[in-house]
């Protein structure tokens, strides 16, 4: 079964958002755990969860997918971001252990601000350890980012890197964001078994849990996270179709990150289940 969603808000509540997700014809979404740009989180309502949970069983969900807040840096070395961003994470998977549909939560590796990629592997394993105890029932996921600025992520064996160094190493995977992905410089389009055969000999196919569906606005290789709608961008809809259909990648779930708004997004998810179902 293709588990296809898009980012929802969780505004009006959990059990109104799966019911939005039912609407556009999803059966998962991505949804930010608290303000994406700050810190603040709705008050939880067990009652609604619980519900939501209900909801999801009883349409055949795939599991939801997490997205942490921009203002997580476990790059950072400045000690009040770091701390921030442990503690906003540690806050954020005690929330998440009442979802129980929801089994992964993707944050932004980070930004090492000029101390270099060493530096800010080695940050980002220190802080997830601060966090981690083994025993979370929501995964963790590092998303491929673009290698615009700083960041740190763009390159797989980066990934590696921060994963190697992981205590509890079993409770990390990986989020692979296509737009971010092309524009690190991974060819997708015309390398793409290439491309999946390097991801798997560097981190391990079994590490990669969830994707982020997006087209790119610029062309290969420029480290810059632009994201495109579905066929409007240099990827196209055949390359999308071919990654989400690739025999190693075809049972992810899916969850649109494009410009776009819920009716748009129903019109993609549509597009892609049918265009999934004509090849």
């Amino acid at each position: 079964m293709m588990y296809i969603g898009s980012h929802l808000s969780i505004s009006k509540g959990y059990e109104a958002t799966v019911r939005q997700a039912i609407s556009i014809g999803a059966n998962t979404f991505q949804f930010f755990t608290r303000n994406p740009r700050g810190a603040k989180a709705r008050k939880l309502d067990l009652d609604d969860i619980r519900i939501a949970d209900e909801l999801c069983l009883e349409h055949d969900f795939g599991p939801l997918l997490a997205h942490a807040p921009y203002t997580y840096n476990f790059a950072s070395n400045k000690d009040k971001t770091w701390d921030l961003a442990k503690n906003l994470l540690k806050d954020d998977l005690a929330r998440l252990s009442y979802l129980n549909s929801c089994k992964y939560i993707v944050m932004h590796p980070g930004n090492h601000l000029g101390e270099g990629i060493d530096y800010g592997i080695k940050r980002i394993a220190e802080g997830i350890n601060y966090v981690l105890q083994g025993k979370e029932n929501t995964m963790l996921l590092l998303e491929t980012m673009s290698g615009k600025g700083t960041e740190v992520g763009y390159r797989f064996e980066q990934l590696r890197g921060i994963i190697d160094r992981v205590d509890y190493s079993e409770q990390v995977g990986v989020c692979f964001d296509i737009c971010h992905v092309y524009s690190a410089g991974y060819d997708i389009v015309d390398n793409l078994d290439g491309v999946v055969k390097e991801f798997d000999e560097k981190i391990g196919l079994h590490k990669l849990k969830a994707i982020h569906l997006n087209d790119s606005q610029h062309e290969l290789d420029s480290r810059k996270d632009r994201h495109a709608c579905i066929g409007e961008g240099s990827v196209g809809l055949d390359g999308i179709l071919n990654i989400i259909n690739h025999p190693s990648l075809k049972d992810i779930p899916l969850f649109l990150e494009t410009p776009n708004e819920a009716e748009g997004h129903k019109r993609e998810i549509k597009l892609l289940r049918y265009g999934c179902n004509s090849l």
